[in-house]
């Protein structure tokens, strides 16, 4: 039985020619290493332990289960479950976005077919794509547009009409088999694609859309979006133009070349001047510096320099044109034919937005600008000059960070009579009941994962003010759980101007403190989004613990020596009460997973 690193290590290497057509992928589900390895991916994810429309979760899984699942595959008898649908509610807005649960089984095949799809297509995927990809995030994607979009003058802001819920099923057949010549394996997604879901205890076919939280979706989008990606690629050929923007415009050179004569002339005659002529000298010299500072070098409206540039995150992407609006316009219809002719796709008009760069456009939960801010700045080498000029500005969005306190009900607004709004801090009544400690890192973890998003930012420092308030509602949580006043609470727990709690753990006294690193901005981009990247393809290789701990057939809690063991996984450790012995177990060896025999799994559930 091939080790399922190397078959996706070869079928990566194979995928770099973008001529080659994969064969016999099918005969890799086959395979009982690769739902292990599926197993070990998504078991620690939060929707693991969801259960599908036939009750069934990955708890439970052994080398009987996949032996069964192989079965199915091998007589052709396999047929994915309905979805049961969930409706999330979307951030910010009264709509909800609808969610496809899958059954345990469905999750481990789907698993293993994403990584056998995804090593094929990630070699070909464009650079401009960052959703759902490996060492991939919406900071990358942030990050190329600060770097790529220099100098734009328009934004074209892309919206799809209910993308996901709107892919041709025939369409993503087509583009799979130009890559895969395996019949079967084409059929297995068919019957991804197809398998409906219940909703209100009603089944419903899916006849397009790949559903929102299956496994496979994900990398299937890519494929599908990767089209427009091409698109975009081959249009900025035909679009860019060959000549360079025109540098030293007119009006720029005649008003340095003045600048300097004058500048020049003064030096000569300086020691010859009266002081009431030297005044005279020096403000007309500052005159002439400041109309040089007032033009730009280059010609901001040169009709022979165009260029387009574009990134995508998922469903979402941005066009930077330097150009005429006429221009921004042409593209926006180019798009909207492309996507409505080839792809069956419709964009949202009312949506897609057309914005000046002097503006802001809003982007992955950012607000984008291009800066014409005309002041000198001394750089590393000593020069004098100006850095920020059609430079790209990231901005934190205020009622981004006014939401999350709201959302936290950690503050509520009030209006003063001058119509200006006041911040007042409020207790959080959900967390009184918690210990000191825990109180404490929540807080900690909502301020540094809102602050690991925004820490890109040109303005990360506007944080610091979420930071501030959550801070309040701390202490008036404390004073709420002590019965006491936040003065009492700063008088307690306050040492040096730090918020510290301690506790205890089995080396002795610990001690943490309230978020204290600061919000300085950060030049790079870091590994944050985790619900949007796909494992490295380094994860494979580690060795794969859980499949090791089966093999030893030991049950973990009666130690009995058992053959057909099955791995018991819990969606939290901290929701284990320790009334048990299993659960005693569980959080002694801190794992969401016991090695068990069939008679204590049955006993555990019972």
């Amino acid at each position: 039985m091939r080790n399922p690193t190397e078959v996706l290590k070869n079928l990566m290497e194979k995928s770099k020619n973008e001529t080659y057509r994969f064969q016999r992928l099918y005969r890799n589900l086959y395979n009982s290493e690769f739902y292990w390895l599926a197993f070990k991916n998504i078991y620690a994810n939060d929707g693991s332990m969801t259960a599908g429309a036939d009750g069934t979760t990955i708890d439970g899984m052994s080398n009987e289960r996949i032996e069964k699942i192989i079965k199915s595959l091998k007589d052709r008898s396999y047929q994915p479950k309905p979805a049961r649908r969930e409706y999330i509610a979307k951030k910010n807005s009264d709509k909800k976005r609808p969610l496809g649960i899958q059954s345990g089984n469905d999750k481990l095949v789907q698993e293993v077919v994403k990584m056998i799809l995804e090593n094929i297509y990630e070699p070909i995927f464009s650079n401009k794509s960052h959703g759902f990809r490996p060492n991939r995030s919406c900071q990358t994607a942030l990050m190329q547009i600060q770097k790529t979009f220099t100098g734009t003058n328009w934004f074209i802001e892309g919206d799809i009409h209910a993308c996901f819920d709107s892919f041709d099923h025939h369409i993503i057949i087509d583009l799979l088999k130009k890559r895969i010549d395996d019949e079967v394996f084409i059929q297995l997604i068919w019957k991804f694609l197809k398998a409906g879901y219940m909703e209100q205890w009603t089944y419903n076919r899916t006849y397009n859309g790949v559903l929102q939280g299956a496994g496979v979706s994900p990398v299937l989008a890519n494929i599908y979006l990767h089209e427009l990606d091409k698109f975009m690629e081959k249009y900025a050929e035909t679009f860019n133009t060959e000549s360079k923007r025109k540098h030293f415009s007119t009006a720029y050179r005649t008003s340095v070349d003045r600048a300097y004569r004058y500048r020049k002339a003064g030096k000569e005659i300086w020691n010859d001047l009266t002081d009431e002529e030297k005044k005279v000298r020096i403000q007309k010299l500052k005159e002439l510096e400041r109309i040089e500072k007032s033009l730009t070098s280059y010609v901001y409206n040169d009709e022979n320099y165009k260029r387009v540039q574009y990134t995508r995150y998922a469903d979402d992407f941005i066009i930077g044109v330097i150009g005429s609006k006429k221009d921004a316009e042409a593209i926006k219809e180019d798009i909207k034919i492309f996507l409505q002719n080839t792809l069956k796709l419709e964009m949202s008009d009312s949506k897609t937005k057309i914005t000046h760069t002097g503006d802001r456009a809003r982007f992955l939960g950012y607000d984008i600008t291009v800066s014409r801010v005309q002041t000198l700045t001394k750089t590393a080498n000593g020069k004098t000059q100006r850095c920020h000029s059609g430079v790209v500005r990231l901005l934190v969005p205020r009622e981004k960070w006014v939401n999350k306190l709201i959302e936290y009900k950690a503050i509520k607004i009030k209006i003063n009579e001058n119509g200006k709004e006041r911040f007042l801090a409020l207790h959080r009544g959900k967390l009184v009941n918690r210990s000191d400690v825990e109180i404490l890192a929540r807080y900690n973890a909502e301020v540094r994962g809102l602050y690991n998003y925004y820490s890109i930012a040109n303005d990360s420092y506007k944080i610091g003010k979420f930071a501030n308030l959550m801070k309040y509602s701390m202490y008036k949580t404390f004073a709420c759980k002590y019965r006491t006043n936040v003065h009492e609470i700063k008088r307690r727990y306050c040492r040096n101007d730090l918020f510290t709690v301690a506790y205890e753990i089995k080396q002795g006294t610990k001690i943490t403190t309230f978020y204290k690193d600061g919000f300085k901005r950060k030049g790079f981009a870091t590994k944050f989004d985790n619900v949007s990247e796909l494992p490295q393809f380094s994860k494979y290789v580690k060795s794969n613990t859980l499949k090791q701990r089966v093999e030893r057939h030991t049950c973990e809690l009666c130690h009995k020596d058992c053959r057909e063991l099955e791995i018991h996984l819990v969606k939290k450790l901290k929701d284990l009460k320790g009334q048990t012995e299993w659960e005693r177990l569980m959080k002694q060896k801190r794992r969401k997973t016991l090695v068990v025999c069939p008679e204590c799994h049955k006993l555990i559930h019972s």
